[in-house]
């Protein structure tokens, strides 16, 4: 039995150096996929990163865009709309201002009929009034 040990390393030694070599290289290889595993996710979060603050950047744009739009759209509108406003207005005060020159007029041609012919006036006077008040009992 003495010989047995003597020999030299046995084939149960080996196997194990074996497996101690192969687990080695396995614990290497794992830790380095692992290691480029993570490389790439770092590099693809910083892709991912910048590509979503150039994203932010394009929506604040589009939005600060259409912002001044709405505004530009909202002044135009308001100017059209003064712009008519004041055109309604002139064309009011040309109107009341011819209303009251030919009230004017009426006033000043009455007062030359009746100035003319005051019992006439006087006639018509009387018939405007009967007139209004037969519309008023109606009432």
């Amino acid at each position: 039995m003495d010989q047995v040990k003597t020999q030299g390393p046995s084939k149960a030694d080996s196997l194990r150096e074996s497996v101690a070599s192969s687990i080695s290289r396995g614990k290497e290889a794992v830790s380095a996929a692992a290691s480029d595993a993570m490389d790439t996710a770092g590099a693809d979060l910083k892709a991912l990163q910048s590509d979503l603050s150039d994203l932010k950047e394009t929506v604040a744009k589009l939005v600060s865009r259409a912002g001044d739009e709405a505004a530009k759209s909202a002044r135009e509108i308001a100017g059209q709309v003064s712009t008519a406003a004041s055109d309604l207005a002139e064309k009011g005060a040309n109107v009341a201002s011819v209303a009251t020159d030919q009230a004017k007029t009426l006033v000043t041609e009455l007062e030359n009929i009746s100035r003319r012919n005051p019992l006439g006036a006087l006639a018509g006077a009387v018939a405007v009034g009967v007139l209004i008040g037969m519309m008023g009992r109606r009432s």
